[in-house]
């Protein structure tokens, strides 16, 4: 049976240590770091996610806006908002929450984000520096919450196939930069990939973000591989993963349970991003605007 790699301990731990940091940054600065989370229209898997963010940054004594507008809001009233927040400073971190209304233009919005608050690493100019590891920019909590939890465990990146199947721009494309700056050799596959199987069961490490319950199988998986799971899915009102875990965790070595896996550190990171976050902003001593 693989060894499960247990993401609740690690972001207790985690979110102490924030926690302490805080603390000391908010003595020397006179503010609470603070995360606004901004949607439009009140989706319910939206609102579960807030919810959960709003427990973790309490928990942690870190300040917490949740900010809805109606599910009709046109794209420049949400990039308003955005302008708004980007010039509060009382608020240091934006996660805008997707998805957004269909009609509402989320490039154009994202690119109204001030970088140093865009704490989930969206805007082209921390997704740029991401590749070019250069300067200061922030990475998408979800993926670098995964390679937090590797590294916790001591898993080997150097040499090792990595294969990571999503190509999203919120964790599989940062996700894969994430693994090839650490000396892996990365393999992004997606929905056009032709014969998934055969390049999954080459993976040493072998990680998936795609939003389907139970896409990777235990015979896909090769022995004594290093599996993480990213997904999040609801069957009969179950949260399961994208993996399906019980005939994976017999082939695999290590292994990510949902819940409990990638998700709680994820929300840990997402303190960290903010708390970064803040510590810059208050370097530059500006003003928050963009």
């Amino acid at each position: 049976m693989a060894t499960l790699l247990d993401g609740r301990s690690l972001a207790r731990t985690l979110r102490e240590q924030l926690q302490a940091e805080a603390e000391a940054w908010s003595r020397l600065s006179g503010q609470v770091p603070t995360i606004a989370l901004l949607r439009a229209g009140a989706d319910e898997a939206l609102l579960s996610h807030a919810r959960s963010v709003r427990r973790t940054f309490e928990r942690a004594g870190f300040g917490f806006q949740e900010i809805e507008l109606p599910a009709d809001s046109d794209t420049e009233a949400v990039i308003a908002e955005v302008c708004r927040l980007n010039g509060e400073r009382s608020v240091h971190g934006i996660l805008i929450q997707e998805p957004l209304p269909a009609h509402v233009d989320q490039n154009a919005v994202v690119e109204a984000l001030n970088p140093l608050k865009d704490v989930d690493g969206v805007h082209p100019l921390n997704a740029g520096r991401l590749l070019q590891q250069r300067g200061r920019y922030h990475v998408s909590s979800t993926p670098l919450g995964g390679i937090t939890l590797l590294e916790h465990y001591g898993i080997s990146f150097q040499g090792a196939l990595a294969v990571v199947v999503g190509r999203s721009n919120i964790v599989g494309k940062p996700l894969a930069l994430l693994l090839l700056h650490r000396h892996a050799t990365v393999v992004v596959c997606h929905s056009r990939t032709k014969e998934l199987a055969e390049l999954t069961r080459q993976a040493d490490i072998l990680c998936v973000a795609v939003g389907r319950a139970g896409l990777i199988t235990g015979e896909m998986v090769k022995p004594g591989a290093t599996v993480v799971d990213f997904g999040i899915n609801f069957v009969d009102g179950r949260l399961v993963g994208d993996v399906d875990f019980d005939s994976a965790a017999e082939r695999a070595g290590a292994i990510t349970p949902v819940p409990g896996g990638t998700g709680p550190v994820t929300a840990a990171m997402l303190l960290h991003n903010t708390l970064q976050a803040a510590r810059w902003l208050g370097e530059r001593g500006e003003d928050n605007a963009a």
